[in-house]
């Protein structure tokens, strides 16, 4: 039986080859003829012969034979990039019809961008052609946001040299973050902030033509959309957190506390009467648990709560979820 026969890659070996590669592992090695049955271990170097013993074969550290079909999976994926470039430079001259491009290059639409580095790349170069505005939602990650903020600093400052315009909205636990102050200290032109308890996930919008949103949970990938039904509708959105926030800068604005209730707390009243535990809250809010808890311990206070069931009460009774903000 050959690899053909098998019809499968090193990334889903069959059932009979995980079992053998498991038993020379626990015993040190196999027979060629136990292999037989299995001739995709030979083939993908999971196992070799043994030099001293003929017919033996034995296995290869699963450490060292994942970095090999890693690499041999990275070299493939490297050939298939290599391809499409090629058939693009190929197919480039003929997509040119009476000195236009057809209408298949006209279409806007979504491109998934894979890594960081790449990513900043991308949102470097259309921040280089930018003129107009720059929308961002910048949420809380419970990193310090001092690198990001350096990297983005002079690509920034050039749109705003440009005569452009930020806007940006932060939540309310980066309000008096030292890197975010200072960021605003060295920007020279026409940049705004402003503060939300919660926000959604991070957002840019670069002259509302192009925007840029993750696409999973750790933001090492991302989508660039260019499609301008999408980029209205987050415009949209950003415009109406933006009227909902709380000025930041360049002249900050503190909202009043009515009845000894911050906005801060009314936030965690609300949330608290959801049922959304500490963490789901301090997730919400961009804090860390401790905080959120020291904040919901000073709710209880106010509102003279000894327990959490009583504190649900006594919110509702209280009517503060009623105030306007």
């Amino acid at each position: 039986m050959t690899t053909q026969a098998h019809r499968h890659g090193p990334e889903e070996l069959c059932e009979a080859g995980l079992e053998l590669y498991g038993r020379a592992l626990r015993e040190g090695h196999v027979s060629s003829a136990d292999a037989e049955a299995a001739p995709c271990l030979v083939d993908f170097g999971l196992l070799y012969p043994a030099v001293t013993a003929p017919g033996r074969l034995e296995p290869v550290a699963p450490a060292l034979a994942l970095h090999r079909l890693l690499r041999t999976s990275a070299d493939r994926i490297a050939g298939e990039r290599l391809r499409e470039q090629r058939l693009a430079e190929m197919f480039e001259p003929l997509m040119h019809v009476g000195g236009q491009l057809t209408a298949v290059t006209d279409q806007p639409g979504i491109a998934v961008i894979s890594g960081l580095d790449r990513i900043n790349e991308a949102i470097a170069a259309a921040m280089a052609e930018a003129n107009r505005e720059l929308l961002a939602i910048q949420p809380y990650d419970g990193r310090s946001p001092a690198d990001r903020l350096a990297r983005s600093l002079d690509r920034d400052q050039g749109l705003l040299d440009r005569g452009g315009r930020i806007r940006t909205l932060y939540q309310h636990t980066q309000r008096h973050s030292p890197a975010v102050t200072a960021r605003y200290e060295q920007l020279d032109g026409d940049a705004e902030a402003r503060t939300l308890d919660q926000i959604t996930e991070r957002l840019i919008v670069i002259d509302r033509t192009v925007a840029f949103i993750p696409a999973n949970a750790d933001r090492t990938l991302a989508l660039e959309v260019r499609h301008p039904v999408l980029i209205d509708y987050f415009a949209v959105i950003f415009d109406r957190l933006w009227h909902l926030a709380t000025p930041m800068h360049p002249q900050a604005a503190t909202r009043a506390d009515p009845g000894g209730i911050t906005t801060r707390q009314r936030t965690i009243a609300a949330l608290l009467v959801e049922g959304h535990t500490d963490a789901v809250i301090a997730d919400r809010l961009g804090m860390n648990v401790r905080t959120a808890r020291v904040h919901i311990a000073k709710l209880a206070a106010t509102l003279g709560s000894e327990s959490r069931a009583q504190l649900g009460y006594l919110i509702g009774r209280s009517g503060i979820l009623d105030r306007e903000e």
